[in-house]
């Protein structure tokens, strides 16, 4: 049998196709690694995503009893007609009446109502903690959105923030009485118009003192509606003038103040009946206010 003749530089075909095959596992191999490598990155990349931020919580996380709440000397100044009622009936009206709540430590109110010989007495207490079922917005901001709602209804405007005051573009043009600078570098004044009126000429139209025709502004008293200050967060006293049945006349005052996340609303009126003057409007406003600053106080304790 005659062998075949062996030539160098040539490769069997039997060591070809092995090669071949090995290559082949390998960048298989290789294949699979990387995918577990994107895979592993893409894996990573969720788990680090950063979460969106969790807002505070309120400050409160339930209310004080209302009908409790008002100390009993306070009752008889705001209703004055209870001096006029037995002992029996003045603490009946001294203990008020409870609203009817879902859930006490959300909203709670009580009322307590006194005649007297000209009129009544209405003294309403509204005590609400707000809620945010959003994660991303507080209990206080959610609170400052209901409070808000009511200020707006009082007729008291929300101040606007003032937008930033854009920059004026620098020209090459000068005004009316600048200093014109040469190509030298030398300045030249410029000539400065005069005025129409410094020249004898007629004002123009829309300027001058305004004619007695003009309205003013009406005079504000001081106890018109509006923001007060060292209550709470932020507070307003609303204040409104109304009649009743026949000639009698109403007067509502309300005083309503944000701390944190419960809102609190203090509604004083006074009736009056035949022709009794109508109610003071500084009284009310001023035993309001010291009811609300004293509900205040209990908050903080």
């Amino acid at each position: 049998m005659q062998r075949k003749r062996y030539s160098p530089g040539r490769v069997p075909g039997t060591l070809l196709g092995l090669g071949a095959g090995l290559a082949v596992v390998a960048g298989a191999l290789t294949g699979c690694s990387a995918a577990d490598t994107a895979e592993d990155v893409t894996v990573d990349a969720k788990a680090g995503a950063a979460a969106a931020p969790v807002a505070p919580p309120g400050r409160y996380r339930t209310l004080f009893e209302p009908c409790g709440a008002v100390p009993q000397a306070t009752l008889r100044d705001l209703l004055p007609g209870t001096a006029a009622l037995t002992d029996v009936e003045r603490a009946a009206v001294l203990r008020g009446t409870a609203a009817v709540t879902y859930d006490t430590d959300r909203r709670v109110g009580c009322a307590w109502t006194a005649d007297s010989g000209n009129g009544t007495h209405r003294l309403v207490l509204d005590v609400e903690r707000v809620v945010s079922y959003d994660p991303t917005v507080s209990d206080a901001a959610r609170a400052q959105e209901v409070y808000t709602r009511k200020q707006l209804a009082a007729g008291i405007a929300v101040p606007e923030t003032p937008a930033p005051t854009p920059t004026a573009p620098t020209t090459a043009a000068t005004t009316s009485g600048a200093t014109k600078v040469s190509a030298t570098g030398a300045a030249t004044p410029t000539g400065t118009p005069s005025s129409p009126t410094a020249s004898g000429g007629a004002t123009p139209p829309g300027t001058g003192a305004p004619s007695a025709g003009t309205p003013s502004a009406p005079a504000t008293t001081g106890l018109e509606p509006r923001l007060l200050g060292g209550l709470g967060d932020i507070a307003f006293v609303g204040d409104a003038l109304g009649t009743t049945g026949g000639s009698g006349t109403q007067r509502v005052v309300s005083v309503v103040f944000r701390t944190s996340n419960v809102i609190v609303t203090v509604e004083y009126r006074q009736r009056t009946t035949g022709a009794a003057a109508a109610p003071d409007s500084k009284e009310l406003q001023d035993r309001a206010q010291n009811l609300a600053r004293l509900l205040a106080d209990r908050l903080e304790e």
